[in-house]
């Protein structure tokens, strides 16, 4: 077998050339589906390959796919980069090899996740007492914090969900904004309460959920029910109006979870915690690491207000599971998984070495630099800002003189073009353009360069 010293030291020095050309290499990849399943696929191999030659070809020929998202000038979506650290930490976690479900099986990784953890609820101003689990994104977040909430609004109504399931359970009802997630539809199905069965509450033209139409609606009904707010609107990172929203829901015996797969770190900023003022009253909430904390992927993070309710949600037991006692801590008590990598700590490294200001300042500049990204188009003919850049989304339409919508157009050369990557979507029923600022590495020159690419191809 190889030594691992060869396969680590090949990858190490590739990993370092690969990140050292990032902040110049072309955004976008070079290689088709086709040509990448010609270059690494092929008929399944009858004998052991050589690990050395099996790697040397991974790097080879997979690099031409790979998206420079890691990169400053990658704007689809909201993703973030990766800091040193946290790309150090993962490193040493793949090499311990740890499985985060249970205590006994690594007292380390149950110490640093219920570090992190604690960090996680001061960084977000949310109530210490929350449990905190650690998924493997924003999306299954979500679907552990609707569990946890789906468990306690239904043992209001007498029911134990997780022992007699939803056959015969009283109505259970979800409330959430037009403009909520996709996330929080494909977690309602995932927990049995069905997509189609939201009530969708109308928003306002930046995407926040309006209180009149939801106490409106909710007072229609009665029984168990959830209401779904959302702090980042995908588009317009516009956020609800949490105080209001808790009110009307607590009024109505109603449990609030909010969505702020990224607009929720919002509230490690002095100066645009405001935006999600109130939030910290709801029962449960999901963020996503790798968004705004610039962590690898799988690095989802749900916290809920009632322990009880969560650990019920998810806990599993068995005679051979030795439980943790005491303040040790249990991932499995917090997450669907069992056995799972101890995924809070590429997450603990990154709020120790960034601290309380380093968070803050992250995170305000990038909200800066899309400020400059929105004043640096808008000053063209035909080119609209369609939102209030209030967060990290730009909101960006392209007409031309006569005021046709090229927006599309425009996407596809700015892809073509490769300094920089940004995706569509629509908005207000019409083709737009959404820019996301999230990475630690993006500079005011990168967004100069990226902007004169985005005017360049709307010139053409």
């Amino acid at each position: 077998m190889m030594p691992y010293r060869l396969l680590l030291d090949r990858v190490h020095d590739a990993a370092l050339q690969f990140l050292d050309r990032l902040p110049d290499r072309p955004v976008t990849a070079t290689a088709t589906f086709a040509e990448l399943r010609a270059r690494l696929g092929g008929a399944w191999c009858d004998a052991p390959q050589d690990p050395d030659a099996v790697i040397a070809s991974l790097l080879r020929d997979a690099e031409p796919g790979v998206v420079s998202t890691a990169g400053p000038r990658y704007f689809g979506f909201v993703t973030g980069g990766s800091l040193p650290v946290a790309v150090a930490a993962e490193w040493m976690l793949s090499a311990w090899d740890q499985n985060g479900a249970l205590h006994v099986m690594s007292p380390a990784a149950s110490a640093l996740e219920d570090i992190a953890a604690s960090w996680v609820l001061d960084a977000l101003s949310l109530p210490r007492t929350a449990s905190v689990g650690f998924v493997t994104g924003a999306h299954m977040a979500n679907v552990t914090a609707l569990a946890a909430a789906r468990h306690e609004v239904l043992r209001r109504e007498a029911w134990d969900v997780e022992a007699r399931g939803l056959q015969g359970a009283p109505p259970l009802t979800v409330f959430a904004s037009a403009e909520a997630h996709t996330s929080i539809g494909a977690a309602c199905r995932f927990v049995g309460v069905g997509a189609d069965t939201i009530v969708r509450i109308p928003a306002d033209d930046q995407g926040r959920m309006l209180p009149g139409p939801l106490a409106a609606a909710m007072d229609r009904g009665s029984g168990a029910r959830i209401v779904c707010a959302q702090a980042g609107n995908v588009n317009t990172g516009a956020c609800d109006p949490f105080s209001e929203i808790v009110d009307i829901a607590r009024e109505r015996n109603a449990w609030v979870h909010v969505d702020g797969a990224f607009g929720l770190w919002a509230a490690a900023v002095p100066a645009r915690a405001h935006l999600v003022s109130g939030v910290d009253r709801a029962d449960s909430w999901t963020t996503d690491g790798h968004k705004w904390l610039n962590v690898p992927y799988d690095s989802g993070i749900v916290i809920v207000a009632h322990p009880a309710a969560h650990r019920a949600a998810m806990s599993q037991t068995a005679a051979y599971l030795t439980p943790a006692e005491g303040e040790e801590r249990d991932g499995m008590d917090w997450t669907p998984e069992a056995s799972r990598r101890p995924r809070g700590i590429p997450i603990y490294a990154a709020l120790r070495t960034l601290g309380r200001s380093g968070l803050a300042e992250l995170v305000d500049r990038c909200c800066r630099l899309a400020s400059l990204f929105a004043d640096r188009l808008r000053a063209e003919p035909g080119v609209s800002i369609l939102n209030e850049v209030v967060l990290n989304q730009v909101l960006v339409r392209f007409n031309t003189r006569d005021g046709a919508n090229v927006t599309r157009k425009v996407i596809d050369l700015i892809q073509r073009d490769r300094t920089c990557w940004c995706g569509g979507t629509m908005w207000n029923g019409e083709p737009a353009m959404r820019i996301s600022v999230s990475n630690w590495r993006t500079s005011a020159e990168d967004v100069e360069r990226s902007a004169s690419s985005m005017l360049e191809a709307h010139r053409y």
